[in-house]
């Protein structure tokens, strides 16, 4: 028999070292757990009967889908180094040589062509990149439990406290589970407790991985290796290690430990591998599982629970959005989603937002890895499109709302990603293009992996660094840190590089292009997606390089670097309206005839948003052209397609068309039963491209311009939200009733001046450092 113990004061704080700016044990002790709030939770009446009904907690480095099932409990585990294969260089040693017929053949209209001679000499072998990983299953049976008899079942997702909790009766016996991803302690723990009879389980794991499980007093240990791929054999090591608490009596029984005559169980379960760096897989799994157990061994599941929810909540209580109650209020989630489209459910907006925000906190913080194409919950080891990076679109949309939702910590695990990208793509930049600076195409993964994969037609597409650059300008315009400026001013500078070196003279205009390149990922409709200059590459380098000069000008460096960047940023070709009165894709007119009108890429509306480079004031007509061609796209995409659309309507100012987005976004088409988005199949990008899209709605700034309710629809005509971050290190609250704002307070950290507009209606405001400035509109 175990006895439960009581943790020491040392116990504890070993147990929070382990994490990054972790609660001490007073704030543990004393912070009381939020009141229960049901507008804020996930709930259902049944277990999960497929994974994208399960619920996802995360640290963002532990991650584990929570079935919630009556006899059997399965958690299954994510580990966010675990990929596969190990580490690699994905340049064709042919492909230097064959850029320059390739840029040849595209500027003489021999698309095919050069598409051809680009899948045979430039395309990486291996021509696919590695594959986010399943670690593996937590499985505990409850042998005692009758499925046949079964009362008041139900299992939620508290957002409030980020604790995943199931709780039934059978047989007279009320069983309650508890399960949280601890950020402060780096484990993921099950509480279990039976109240008016014994319980007891056998508890095992289990992994698709090649690896072996062994016991040891009450410890389970899954050792093993991860999966080649693509004929690159794995080279990682990984273990799942997992002690069990109680005051019953514990056994091992084969692979599996079984306790009986419990009235509690508590099962910690620490995850690692020997990865340290994308060159480096030397580490030790097995010193770091054990001492990410030792240090919680003598620690009490409520004490962990308290620092949990202590650390989770100094990010989440920041931000609260209230709406209209609703009719959905009573209904489980299932139902909310199955209705979202007929039933009117303000609600259920309010709580795909806060949704997205706690999914932003559970899989981006501290040291992990960035949130990749499904976060980091992945139940496959060929997960699809390898659920890694993509970066025409979804690894930049998964962090569009880290600063605005006021959780900019959470774009951490991204800077540290664009930093190793700047060093393996400074070696891509030189064996393919014979350039200097830095350049990483449209994927990477774990290993960082920065030369064009996949099928030329999409994978051959040189801006993917640049975006992520721009990404990392935003977040410094959002809080205007200098030391950050600092930090990334190499990785624009070589970026912006790369392109003064590799630009090609159009024979046809003059102006500087992207030669080869693709609109992501759509087909002019003449033999390939191959092009020169597409519109989305000619936005970003403007973005690029004005981020860049605005850098330097401001950390007072590189003067004659700068004055080169002006120079070359004049000579790119300017947003151009077609024929048809649609803003052009491509530097031809070929909008009209390309192969997918309907594609559910928006590549050449990146000017509109993300970027700030066309709007309603300062560039009508092209907006107008802008509003034309996503007319023409069509509202229906995949789900991270609509999450960008409903952006772009917010910026044109329409707010019914961007509530039906957003309803049709929130609708079982485009969102699985636990608020998952559906691509299909799941992708966590148009989650956050929700989150963004709301905030959009409701509130905007740009530079020093702060824009209310510019897309508010006439479901949403009274509202609350507060703790919202804008450009300048400001933070605002807004009220607004029957349609119109009723006061807006804005909170700086530095003196200065704010236009305020609302419609027609514009106002300025003079901003006090660590002074609340009201504004009343009533």
């Amino acid at each position: 028999m175990i006895d439960p113990v009581k943790p020491s004061r040392r116990a504890v704080l070993a147990s929070v070292a382990v994490g990054t700016v972790a609660p001490t044990l007073k704030a543990a002790e004393t912070q009381a757990e939020p009141p229960h709030d049901p507008r804020l939770s996930l709930w259902y009446d049944k277990p999960a009967a497929v994974w994208t009904e399960a619920l996802p907690v995360g640290n963002g480095r532990l991650g584990a889908m929570v079935f919630g099932g009556i006899k059997r409990e399965r958690l299954q585990l994510n580990e966010d180094t675990l990929w596969s294969g190990g580490p690699y260089h994905n340049v064709n040693p042919k492909g230097r040589a064959a850029i320059l017929r390739v840029r040849e053949l595209i500027f003489s209209g021999q698309y095919a062509e050069a598409e051809k001679l680009a899948d045979a000499d430039i395309r990486a072998v291996p021509m696919r990149m590695m594959s986010y990983q399943n670690a593996g299953d937590l499985l505990i049976d409850l042998p005692r439990v009758n499925e046949t008899s079964v009362s008041g079942y139900k299992r939620e997702l508290d957002l409030n406290t980020a604790v995943c909790r199931t709780s039934f009766t059978s047989e007279g016996i009320g069983y309650v589970r508890e399960v949280i991803s601890s950020f402060p302690a780096n484990v993921i723990a099950v509480s279990l407790t039976a109240t008016g009879g014994p319980l007891d389980a056998d508890i095992g794991l289990s992994s698709g991985q090649r690896g072996e499980v062994t016991t040891s007093g009450d410890e389970l240990t899954l050792t093993g290796v991860n999966n080649s791929d693509f004929d690159n054999p794995g080279r990682l090591k990984f273990q799942i290690r997992t002690r069990v608490v109680t005051d019953g009596r514990i056994e091992a029984y084969g692979p599996t430990l079984r306790v009986r005559g419990a009235t509690y169980i508590t099962v910690y379960t620490a995850i690692a591998t020997s990865y340290l760096s994308p060159a480096n897989v030397s580490g030790d799994p097995d010193a770091l599982t054990r001492s990410h157990i030792a240090a919680v061994r003598a620690t009490s599941f409520e004490t962990l629970k308290s620092a949990h929810i202590t650390d989770y909540r100094s990010l989440f209580a920041r931000v609260a959005l209230e709406l209209p109650e609703g009719r959905g209020g009573n209904r489980t989630t299932a139902s909310r989603v199955e209705n979202a489209v007929g039933l009117k459910d303000p609600m259920l907006a309010v709580l795909y937002f806060q949704f997205g925000r706690y999914l932003l906190i559970s899989s981006s913080r501290g040291t992990s890895q960035p949130a990749n194409l499904q976060g980091i919950w992945n139940e496959l080891n060929r997960p699809p499109w390898g659920s890694k990076y993509t970066l025409n679109i979804n690894a930049e949309m998964n962090y569009w709302p880290a600063d605005p939702a006021n959780l900019s910590e959470c774009l951490e695990p991204l800077v540290r990603m664009v930093e190793e990208l700047s060093v393996t793509g400074a070696r891509t930049a030189r064996d393919l293009y014979g350039a200097s600076g830095w350049v990483t195409h449209h994927n990477t993964d774990l290993w960082r992996a920065s030369g064009p994969i996949d099928f030329m037609r999409t994978g051959l597409w040189p801006t993917g660094g640049a975006w992520l650059c721009v990404q990392l300008w935003d977040h410094y315009d959002y809080r205007r840190d200098m030391a950050f400026l600092r930090r990334i001013y190499p990785l624009m500078k070589g970026a912006a590089q790369f392109f003064v070196e590799t630009l090609q003279t159009d024979p046809k205009t003059g102006m500087l292009v992207t030669n080869p390149s693709n609109s992501p990922e759509n087909d002019h409709g003449r033999g390939s997606t191959l092009c020169a200059g597409p519109a989305m590459d000619m936005q970003i380098l403007r973005d690029l390089f004005d981020h860049t000069i605005a850098a330097a000008t401001i950390l007072k460096t590189d003067k004659a670097f700068a004055a080169q960047l002006k120079t070359t940023r004049s000579r790119l070709p300017p947003d151009k309206i077609g024929k048809t009165g649609l803003l052009q894709e491509w530097q031809e007119d070929w909008d009209d005839t390309a192969h997918d009108l309907r594609h559910r890429h928006v590549s050449h509306l990146y000017g509109l948003f993300p970027s700030q480079q066309i709007n309603m004031d300062e560039t009508p007509d092209l907006a107008v052209a802008a509003k034309k061609s996503l007319d023409l796209r069509g509202d229906n995409a995949t789900g991270w397609g609509v999450g960008w659309r409903l952006n772009l309507w917010a910026q044109l100012r329409d707010g019914e068309r961007a509530h039906t987005i957003l309803r049709n976004l929130l609708s079982p088409n485009l969102t699985y039963p636990n608020l998952f988005d559906a691509h299909p199949p799941f992708q966590i990008d148009g989650n956050f491209g929700g989150v963004r899209g709301i905030i959009e709605m409701l509130i905007q700034s740009r530079a020093e311009t702060v824009h209310l309710l510019p897309a508010l629809p006439k479901a949403w005509p009274d509202g609350r939200l507060t703790g919202i971050r804008l450009r300048g290190d400001v933070e605002a609250d807004l009220i607004w009733k029957d349609g119109q704002p009723e006061r807006l307070t804005l909170r700086a950290t530095r003196a200065g001046q704010r236009t305020v507009t609302f419609g027609d209606r514009t106002r300025t405001v003079s901003l006090t450092p660590n002074a609340p400035t009201i504004l009343s509109w009533s």
